[in-house]
Parts: C-alpha cells; sequence; structure tokens
C-alpha cells in the first residue's frame, strides 16, 4: 500500500494528515525533479542539448552560487572559498547548474566546520574549474562510477531526498556539450571534481 493508502485506511487528527500531505508533497517534488533530469540526459544522449553561447565573468557566476547555497552550507558550519578569476563564454544556465551540482554534492558531503574551495584557472589550452571539499574520501574503485546515473557510494542513501542520483552525471553531460572534460580526485580526506573547457570556448 501506499503512504496515502494507509492514511485514508483510518480516520487521523489534523496534525497527521498535514504530515502525511508534507511528505507526500516532498516526494512529488523529488519525482518531478528526477523525470526533469531523465528528460534533460535523454536529450544529450541524442545530441539534443546545444549551449547557448555568452560571455560571462566565472567568477561573478561561482559567487552567484555561493549565496544561492549559504543557507544549506550555514547548517553545517561551513564556508565558501573562492580564488581565481576567468572570462568565459557557455551557456549561462547550463553551466550554473553542472558548478551548481557540484557545490550541492561538496556542501553535502563536506565535514562540518571546513570549507568547500572553488578554484579558477586560464590554462593555454582552456578554463579549469576545480570544486573541493574535505570529508570522506571516496574509494578508488568507486571514482570511475561517479558519473553514473543513480549510482551512489553509500547504497543505503538510495532513497535519500537530497537529490535524485543524476547531478553529476546531468554536470558530465553539460561539460561534454560544452566540449569539455569532468574529472574526480579523492584521497586524504579531500574530494576534488575538476572539469575543463577547451579554449574554443573560451
Amino acid at each position: 500500500m501506499t503512504q496515502t493508502q494507509v492514511a485514508l485506511s483510518r480516520p487521523r487528527s489534523a496534525d497527521d494528515y498535514r504530515g502525511i500531505l508534507e511528505s507526500n508533497a516532498e516526494e512529488f517534488e523529488r519525482m518531478t525533479r528526477m523525470i526533469s533530469d531523465m528528460l534533460l540526459l535523454a536529450k544529450a544522449d541524442n545530441g539534443l542539448v546545444v549551449p547557448q553561447y555568452e560571455h560571462l565573468q566565472l567568477a561573478n557566476e561561482v559567487r552567484a552560487l555561493f549565496d544561492y547555497f549559504e543557507v544549506l552550507a550555514d547548517e553545517k558550519n561551513l564556508t565558501f572559498s573562492l580564488s581565481g578569476e576567468c572570462e568565459l563564454s557557455a551557456d549561462r544556465l547550463m553551466l550554473r547548474r553542472a558548478v551548481g551540482n557540484l557545490l550541492s554534492n561538496a556542501v553535502r558531503h563536506a565535514q562540518c566546520g571546513t570549507s568547500v574551495l572553488v578554484s579558477l584557472k586560464k590554462l593555454q589550452d582552456g578554463v579549469q574549474i576545480s570544486v573541493a571539499n574535505a570529508g570522506e574520501a571516496i574509494a578508488a574503485e568507486h571514482l570511475e562510477r561517479v558519473f553514473d546515473r543513480f549510482f551512489r557510494v553509500d547504497p543505503a542513501r538510495q532513497r535519500s531526498t537530497e537529490g535524485t542520483g543524476l547531478g553529476l552525471a546531468i554536470t558530465r553531460s553539460i561539460v561534454t556539450a560544452h566540449g569539455g572534460t569532468i574529472e574526480c580526485a579523492s584521497a586524504q580526506g579531500m574530494t576534488t571534481f575538476t572539469l575543463h573547457l577547451p579554449l574554443g570556448a573560451a
């Protein structure tokens, strides 16, 4: 039986019904996000994700994302740190979503009281964006799978409402659509996601 069916199986108090409705609303929101994410990935699989390029000051985009995640970071006493400046030609909404997914992931897994570090660097052949957090390291055998759809390092979190399990897959699709690459490194209590965008997109 579904939660709603159980709730309707006998009379309950208004507070009980309110709690059940709130739980249902959270689940519906999670399912809506998952459907939207899966549609985006399906488009990416068929080459239908086409960036709309515009000139961006990358540091400004990152600072805007810091503001967005500030409340979540405060709950864990986290701080954000940004180093570097880069100008970039990219799809603003796609880029914010890609980097936002990395920040969300970093905040979720960062050790309380630490900093989430974002570094921007102009390379000879492109632009590098790194997002790093201190916390439990990802085992080496999982590093190649972190970008797989629905993959979670901890299977116990499969039903977590924190996310759909598609965020990193979407980030990789967005980076790929821009002609770039993304990789993950994790060792000695520090996990870093690094994406590269080629000079042609900078």
